[in-house]
């Protein structure tokens, strides 16, 4: 990850699935790790694209459900992420920063889904 701090979600979300990439490639070349490897980079590379699903969105709905989808990945990648820690696949430290990472955009989503979610229910009363 890049060492400038940037606050636009898209562009976290691109370096988070990058990073992810790159982490992947680092992964010994055993049955476990592929297995992860395969789960990993469709769960991390997800949020990226249905973020983007969201932002063209049909209704509010609609853009309440593709958030939740992203923060349901998201999560999927913590368990991986934290199953490479618990079984000391020392691939690269950036695993560390990833985790890190992965655990502000969860809450960067579940703060997103809460405020759509009374935007659309102050939107039915007006």
């Amino acid at each position: 990850m890049s060492e400038e701090r940037t606050y636009d979600l898209e562009e976290r979300l691109l370096t988070f699935s990058a990073d992810i990439i790159r982490l992947i490639e680092h992964l010994p070349n055993t049955l476990a790790s592929n297995h992860i490897a395969k789960q990993l980079v469709r769960s991390g590379t997800s949020p990226y694209a249905n973020h983007g699903e969201a932002q063209a969105a049909e209704s509010p709905a609609d853009f309440v459900h593709k958030l939740k989808i992203c923060l349901k990945e998201l999560r999927e990648t913590m368990r991986w992420l934290r199953l490479l820690v618990k079984l000391e696949i020392n691939a690269t430290p950036l695993i560390d920063i990833l985790l890190k990472e992965n655990e502000e955009l969860i809450k960067i989503f579940v703060a997103s889904i809460r405020t759509a979610n009374i935007n659309a229910v102050k939107n039915k009363t007006k």
